[in-house]
């Protein structure tokens, strides 16, 4: 059962992917991978850690990190877009974004466990 589950939860997460993309469209910088990546790790925090603290089921919290925010967050993406952005010789912009991507997504997940602990029972 914990199989389907994280194969639904990938399903929904690559068109929850796929949405983010269409709706922020191409920029100048890579909005929408940023924005996917940070919330994914904001999500991950949280929900592993209520997890790991017995408030979510076990395989409800396999489904949703593995599966759903495992398709759902892009580091391939990510390390394309970088690479573009070195190509494209932006160093400024790609290390700007190299730098959001990682911080954010740290802090985020930090995030994500803090509101996890203060999660009413």
């Amino acid at each position: 059962m914990r199989y389907l589950l994280v194969a639904t939860g990938g399903g929904l997460a690559a068109l929850a992917r796929y949405s983010a993309s269409v709706a922020v469209g191409v920029k100048t910088f890579p909005y929408a991978t940023l924005g996917v990546n940070v919330s994914g790790a904001f999500f991950f925090g949280l929900i592993i850690t209520l997890t790991m603290m017995g408030r979510i089921p076990r395989d409800l919290g396999t489904a949703a990190t593995v599966g759903f925010l495992g398709a759902y967050t892009t580091f391939s993406t990510f390390g394309w877009e970088t690479f573009v952005l070195v190509k494209d010789h932006r160093l400024p912009t790609a290390g700007l974004y190299v730098t959001l991507s990682v911080t954010l997504a740290v802090a985020a997940a930090g995030l994500g466990h803090v509101a996890a602990r203060g999660w009413p029972r």
